[in-house]
């Protein structure tokens, strides 16, 4: 009886064994993401490493562990996020070398893939660097005026990117610096009574920075600069008193700016309506200085952009230095002329016959080949 019940003990277990198996062995588990966080592909590792370092800024292991993923998988689905964890390296090590390597692998992050959401953010971050270099508009503009470049650059080749809205932010603030440096140049020429070229560097900026805080004020000088360059200038200086009047109605120069025009028999524009509503705009959410800002402005590097506008659209170019007024034919907004002109000879002979006046020797010496008489 015992025996009887051991073959049927064993039976039993066979049947239960073979269910297991046919359940489990012929069942197969999808593989949904070849790379998972716990994956031991070497290449996973070698990312993961790499982003380790960098978050404990050890920036040369993170670059070194970096460039051995990008030479040995070439064809790993990491290899464009290391190209830009290697920019990103340098970007956060900072300083004049960091950010000059960081700007390179970018712009070269952005040449490989220009199509991925990611060369977006390194077109941003090369804005910011430029951005973050920015020196006061006393200083050399250049690296406000690449800052300028980098930024616009961003608008232009991912107009739909989430950076778009802070990278508009951005260049209205780089815009203020530039038009700041050249309002300071105008208006020392203003000062100094150098009416002609206050003329020229104020012309430029009102033209090329409406969004400037300061450009009534500058628009202001400009009408005053015409005027004192005589009655030939009096269309350009009313053009100057009417945009004040038209495009910035809240400003403390409008009336007397409408008196200069009613000096000057000019018509009086009425307010655009666009223009009050910035203006409204812009004082309702103007940044007021703190009691400590011109003191620690005297420490800061970068420039003071607190000043600068919340809305409108900045230019989307550099400045260009516009035509002197002091060019014949530019006060009266005419063509430019010239007394020079330019004709040809009608017979050539005396061009082959004469000698040339520049193989003639200084006076006192002797020519080397004297002139052939003509025939």
């Amino acid at each position: 009886m015992r025996q009887i019940n051991r073959f049927w003990a064993t039976v039993l277990a066979g049947i239960v064994l073979a269910g297991l198996l046919t359940s489990c062995g012929f069942r197969r588990k999808k593989y949904e993401n070849p790379i998972t966080k716990d994956t031991m592909q070497p290449d996973k590792i070698l990312f993961d490493k790499a982003i380790r370092d960098i978050e404990k800024g050890r920036y040369d292991v993170a670059r070194l562990t970096l460039q051995t993923l990008i030479s040995t998988y070439e064809s790993s689905e990491f290899l464009a996020k290391a190209k830009l964890a290697l920019a990103d390296s340098w970007f956060r090590q900072g300083g004049a070398s960091g950010y000059a390597n960081a700007e390179a692998e970018y712009k070269d992050f952005i040449l490989f893939y220009p199509m991925l959401e990611e060369a977006a953010e390194a077109q941003q971050k090369i804005c910011m660097m430029r951005y973050r270099q920015m020196e006061k508009p006393d200083r050399d503009p250049e690296q406000a005026m690449k800052a300028d470049e980098e930024c616009r650059a961003v608008l232009t080749q991912f107009p739909n990117s989430k950076f778009a809205p802070q990278v508009e932010q951005l260049l209205r603030n780089i815009q203020e610096v530039l038009a700041e440096h050249e309002y300071r140049a105008g208006n020392f020429y203003f000062t100094k009574g150098s009416y002609v070229a206050a003329a020229n560097r104020l012309q430029g900026l009102t033209d090329h920075y409406p969004l400037y805080s300061k450009a009534d004020e500058s628009l202001w000088k400009l009408g005053e600069s015409y005027s004192k360059l005589g009655p030939r200038f009096n269309s350009r200086a009313a053009a100057a008193y009417s945009k004040i009047v038209q495009y910035y109605p809240l400003s403390p120069y409008v009336e007397d700016a409408r008196k200069k025009l009613a000096a000057l028999e000019q018509p009086i524009p009425d307010p655009d309506p666009v223009a009050l509503n910035r203006m409204k705009y812009e004082l309702a959410n103007r940044q007021k200085p703190g009691l400590m800002s011109h003191f620690w402005g005297i420490f800061r590097k970068g420039p003071d952009v607190s000043m600068a506008a919340k809305s409108g659209a900045p230019a989307n170019s550099l400045l260009r230095p516009p035509i002197p007024v002091s060019v014949p034919g530019e006060a009266a907004g005419t063509a430019l002329g010239s007394d020079v002109t330019v004709s040809t000879l009608p017979d050539s002979g005396a061009l082959e016959q004469l000698p040339d006046a520049r193989q003639r020797p200084p006076a006192g010496q002797p020519e080397t080949n004297p002139p052939k008489p003509a025939p």
